[in-house]
């Protein structure tokens, strides 16, 4: 029964949406990444290895062999490091595009709780927390002034 009652506060807190918004927008942002990864960025740059694409690039430690019937004996055996190169394209993308989403999200937050910037509406908590901050103040200057005489 305890464990009802925390997942239905958890679920109407918000926090389920809140991830299943979050985990719907990275799925998106992951084909993004995926396209501008595998038909933008890798084209070019495999143009500048002179091969195909990246992930069929492979170092071949052996040939495979083929008999005279045509069947493969001995199997090729390679260190396909073209896929890990794509992966870690893609793995630079996404972290720097996160870097630069949590950079800007952070200036827009502290921007946000600046109570002395008017061109950006203050938050209500940090208004109150500001308001509160002034007249503690004041009241403080006053008891001050009232001890000093």
């Amino acid at each position: 029964m305890k464990l009802l009652k925390e997942f239905k506060e958890f679920a109407v807190k918000g926090n389920m949406i809140d991830m299943a918004i979050g985990i719907i927008i990275g799925a998106a942002f992951n084909k993004v990444i995926d396209v501008l990864a595998k038909q933008v960025i890798l084209p070019p740059l495999s143009l500048l290895t002179g091969k195909d694409t990246f992930q069929n690039q492979k170092l071949i430690l052996r040939d495979e062999v083929v008999d005279a019937s045509g069947i493969v004996s001995i199997e090729e055996v390679a260190v396909a490091y073209g896929a890990l190169l794509e992966v870690f394209f893609d793995f630079l993308i996404i972290g720097f595009t996160i870097f630069v989403v949590v950079k800007f999200m952070n200036r827009l937050k502290r921007k946000a709780q600046d109570t002395e910037d008017k061109t950006v509406a203050t938050p209500k908590d940090i208004q109150l927390l500001s308001d509160l901050k002034s007249l503690m103040e004041e009241q403080n200057n006053l008891l001050k002034s009232n001890l000093n005489n």
